[in-house]
């Protein structure tokens, strides 16, 4: 404790511990929304690392060589790979914040072997105690814990002290500052830099309508059914952060379109479900417990919104559909290690596929026509 209080990269943790208010610091140099908002764009695409003060936030040195790293592309054991997420996954998001127009950056250049990397991280800050969480009220929060009402914006605190609401706040603020370079991700050749693109750009504020618009244009081209559904997430989580009642209406019209590929229709179900307060009917049901195939559950976990919700020993996919269909149901997680390996690691490789409208002949009739597609 002696050590923590004396740090200096904790002065602001160190001070709210001991009763200073918070809004003292607001717009200063412990303010990480503050830090952010003030970095030039030269020193974003120049890497100009010296400009950005990673002294004010704990553990920001590491942060900032694990950048340096990965722009460099050095060999895969001292990259610095996974340092944002993993500081992230222990609550730590201040630092991690500075990292995020960086990691844009370094998955935008097409010559770094790491950009799929990076860009798995580089919305990692802007979501907040969202593991394993599940539920038909919280799956597509940003912030999925209440016990911190009215407390730093009900975000509560970070296990530093640090207040984590300005972190989550200063990483949407820059995700959305960089939308223009993460816009052309989601058609870039790789799948993986597709998915992370979207669950990126889901996390961007006062974007909804230009982010909604390029979620739709991307899937009118989309061959890949994981992508099609990371996009249709995409697209329901940007929805709960700005309500549009229409892309509601749209995402039940999508998981009962035949047309569609089952994991895009299983990935509207699950959004449609965050996005009502509807009870779910008949037919959805029916859907879900339908193309919720082990092999499936297993495939969408490549998925960032399903692999943050499944444990070791259940897949995201099947932890969603069971606490929203089947509450019933005992929990199979109870005191899990959600970062333990999974049971089971093999998953299948999902192949693109040309869509078209099924007909009676493509299939045997079944709750909901089985998969509802066909191949052209």
């Amino acid at each position: 404790m002696g050590e923590w209080r004396t740090e200096p990269t904790f002065a602001i943790c160190r001070a709210l511990a001991d009763g200073a208010d918070l809004s003292s610091f607001v717009g200063g140099p412990f303010d990480v929304r503050a830090v952010v908002a003030a970095m030039r764009t030269k020193a974003k695409d120049g890497f100009l690392l010296d400009e950005v003060p990673w002294e004010n936030f704990p553990q920001g040195n590491h942060v900032r060589e694990a950048i340096d790293l990965l722009r460099t592309g050095s060999s895969p054991v001292s990259v610095g790979m996974g340092v944002v997420s993993g500081m992230c996954a222990n609550d730590m998001r201040a630092a991690a914040v500075l990292a995020v127009p960086f990691l844009i950056r370094i998955a935008a250049d097409t010559r770094n072997p790491y950009r799929a990397d990076a860009l798995a991280e580089a919305s990692s800050p802007a979501r907040a105690r969202y593991f394993g969480v599940a539920s038909h009220g919280e799956l597509l929060l940003h912030r999925a814990d209440t016990q911190y009402e009215d407390l730093y914006d009900n975000y509560g605190v970070e296990v530093t002290g640090y207040p984590a609401g300005w972190s989550v706040a200063a990483a949407r603020a820059a995700v959305t500052a960089d939308g223009t370079l993460l816009k052309p991700l989601l058609h870039d050749p790789e799948p993986a830099i597709r998915i992370h693109a979207a669950y990126a750009l889901a996390a961007a504020t006062d974007l909804d309508h230009a982010v909604r618009a390029a979620f739709h244009a991307r899937l009118d081209a989309e061959q890949d059914p994981l992508v099609r559904a990371a996009l249709v997430f995409a697209t329901a989580e940007a929805t709960r952060a700005h309500p549009h009642p229409s892309t509601t209406v749209w995402m039940r019209e999508r998981w009962r379109d035949r047309a569609q590929a089952p994991e895009a229709r299983l990935a509207a179900a699950i959004g449609w479900l965050g996005l009502t307060d509807e009870p779910a009917p008949d037919d959805l049901r029916a859907l879900v417990d339908c193309l919720s195939t082990d092999e499936r559950a297993h495939a969408m976990d490549d998925l960032p919104w399903m692999a943050s919700v499944g444990g070791s020993n259940e897949t995201g996919l099947r932890r969603c559909v069971r606490e929203m269909l089947h509450p019933e149901q005992s929990d199979p997680t109870e005191h899990d290690d959600p970062w333990a390996p999974r049971t089971l690691r093999q998953k299948p490789t999902l192949a693109p596929v040309q869509l078209r409208r099924c007909g009676p002949d493509d299939h045997s009739s079944g709750c909901c026509g089985d998969s509802g597609i066909a191949l052209a």
